[in-house]
């Protein structure tokens, strides 16, 4: 059986050791791995239209929708990504074809595109987007604004293959 002599050099060595070992998740930056895909929400196809247009913007602006697309495993971000937004607004209900338009993410898996203010239909103010480029499965989303004074909205998207 041997002896194991510690001295104040080995004790600060070895805890300093361990002290580095189980802090080191601490320093890494945050990964995404195992991020779950987003299910459809319940509604938030309502009244969509396949292939709405690529704008600039929907009718005479004001109010942002943004957020963001990666993908379901490893949250990498989706850049190109379709995404179409429709709303009940100022200027149109959501079944009409000038309340809807679709942009595409940027490099970043982030996207934006203004549009008129949404104002409440059956009492919620409310969005729609869908992601529907047929590279990886469809999602509907509907968020609900948490008054009817905000001037955004956000959504975000994580998608898994078809």
């Amino acid at each position: 059986m041997s002896t194991v002599v510690l001295n104040r050099r080995k004790l600060l060595v070895a805890s300093g050791s361990l002290l580095a070992a189980g802090m080191s998740g601490l320093w890494l930056p945050a990964r995404a791995e195992g991020l779950s895909p987003t299910p459809s929400m319940s509604g938030g196809a309502n009244n969509y239209r396949k292939g709405a247009p690529i704008v600039d913007r929907i009718g005479a602006g004001g109010f942002w929708m943004r957020g963001t697309v990666r993908r379901a495993g490893d949250g990498a971000p989706l850049a190109g990504q379709r995404i179409q937004i429709w709303a009940h607004t100022v200027e149109g209900q959501e079944h009409e074809q000038r309340s809807h338009g679709a942009t595409l993410t940027d490099k970043n898996g982030a996207f934006r595109l203004e549009m008129p203010q949404i104002i409440p239909v059956f009492g919620q103010p409310h969005g729609h987007l869908a992601y529907d480029s047929g590279e990886f499965k469809t999602v509907f989303l509907r968020p609900v604004m948490r008054s009817t004074k905000d001037t955004s909205l956000e959504a975000h998207f994580v998608l898994q293959p078809a």
